[in-house]
């Protein structure tokens, strides 16, 4: 270790708090920087689009740790951006005229916001939901019988539908492809989380896409859809998903998804890590939503935008940051509540060729996926939580230990999940 360097975490996300946490936890008593263009400090995602929206939890109930609690550990945050990054001599060049030199450094910088690209997208009440200033904003306008109109059929889109109908908003959800959530989950679960929000009042549109938002006499917004539909709104929301933000790793020279390596589609995008998670350079990592990583279930790499994704990354990151040299094998798993159901799903169902369906008390489903070869590689769940969550702890179990499984008992009830473990 050189003396008088820092760990320098770019990005002060849930990501990079989490990494600057496990840093004094494995030991690390020198100086740890944690960057970060928000002033807020470390957060969770997660309640953005439910509990922050419905009023149920506050702003604080989402940080990581208390303020105190980061000044007594020592971490230093700097809000601010990094212009540069000299990896030969392991500096950063901060956008205030600072330099910073570390021993070692985790890029966990997320992603932005995708925005549309229509006339209109810019007008006051379009509204996008990514941190929690934008939940703070979009929050009040969530009145009773507010017109919102949720641009994007996605985990997030859902979730800001489901807070916006528990407000009493008078909500329409417009997705540009045939189903909601795309391959994310199996089609026969979308469906299900389709009449899920249909029962409870929300209108879906499929096969549709925004061409126009304008802002009428009376002050609401006009929606045109390309079918020549108009939609009114109070509030547009939009739910695209987000870019990783590598433009940082791809100016430093780093391997990203734009790269032409063996395994990732041209399409990819995200910084490109080995096992280890760290990047094409020595001494830089990359962490949470911007990392290009190694599947489990196969020679390809993903990005994950999970809350799980990034606890689980980061804690591995600055563990090999001090020298760990541990492999990272976790399993993609991710939740997401929608009124008083939920979704879970765990492996990657888009690898499946086969679908095992189990019934689960309640009313509840199960979805196993396998490959081709017959591995299983993903379970999908959708239910109410009692009951259900406990057979998804195990179907998660089965999906992780990657152990031979038998289709017929999988798909019986009658043979408890336990005993396939």
């Amino acid at each position: 270790m050189k003396s008088g360097r820092v760990m320098a975490i770019v990005g002060a996300g849930h990501a990079g708090g989490r990494a600057a946490q496990t840093l004094r936890e494995a030991g690390w008593t020198g100086g740890i920087a944690m960057i970060g263009a928000e002033r807020h400090l470390p957060y969770e995602r997660p309640p953005l689009s439910k509990g922050l929206l419905t009023g149920e939890r506050e702003a604080q109930q989402c940080h990581l740790r208390s303020q105190e609690a980061w000044r007594a550990d020592h971490i230093e945050h700097i809000v601010g951006a990094v212009q540069s990054i000299d990896a030969r001599e392991r500096t950063l060049q901060l956008a205030d005229g600072r330099t910073v030199a570390y021993e070692a450094l985790l890029l966990a910088t997320g992603g932005h916001l995708r925005r549309l690209a229509i006339a209109g997208a810019q007008l006051d009440g379009v509204v996008g939901l990514r941190t929690l200033d934008d939940a703070a904003a979009l929050a009040p306008r969530l009145s009773e019988q507010a017109r919102v109109v949720v641009i994007g059929g996605g985990f997030i889109g859902l979730e800001v539908a489901a807070s916006a109908r528990a407000r009493g908003c008078e909500v329409c959800v417009v997705e540009g492809a045939a189903r909601l959530l795309g391959r994310c989950v199996p089609a026969a679960i979308a469906g299900r989380v389709q009449a899920l929000h249909e029962r409870n009042g929300v209108r879906i549109v499929l096969n549709a896409c925004a061409q126009a938002i304008a802002r009428r006499d009376d002050g609401a917004l006009a929606v045109t859809l390309d079918s020549g539909e108009v939609l009114d709104a109070d509030t547009v929301v939009v739910g695209i998903g987000i870019e990783p933000a590598d433009e940082l790793a791809r100016a430093t020279g780093l391997e990203t998804g734009l790269s032409a390596l063996p395994g990732l589609q041209p399409s990819s995008r995200g910084i490109v890590v080995n096992t280890t998670l760290q990047t094409s350079a020595a001494g830089i990592y990359a962490a949470g939503d911007v990392a290009l990583f190694p599947s489990r279930f196969g020679a390809h790499r993903i990005r994950q935008e999970t809350w799980h994704n990034a606890q689980t990354q980061a804690s591995v990151a600055a563990r090999n940051m001090l020298g760990a040299g541990e492999p990272y094998r976790e399993a993609p798993w991710f939740w997401s509540d929608q009124y008083d159901w939920q979704l879970q799903v765990s492996g990657e169902p888009a690898l499946g060729v086969r679908t095992i369906v189990r019934d689960v008390p309640g009313g509840a489903q199960i979805h196993f996926a396998l490959d081709a070869g017959g591995q299983l590689v993903s379970a999908s769940g959708f239910g109410q939580p009692q009951g259900f969550a406990k057979e998804m702890r195990l179907a998660r179990m089965l999906v992780e230990g990657a152990a031979p499984v038998d289709a017929v008992s999988l798909a019986n009830p009658e043979v408890k999940l336990k005993s396939l473990i």
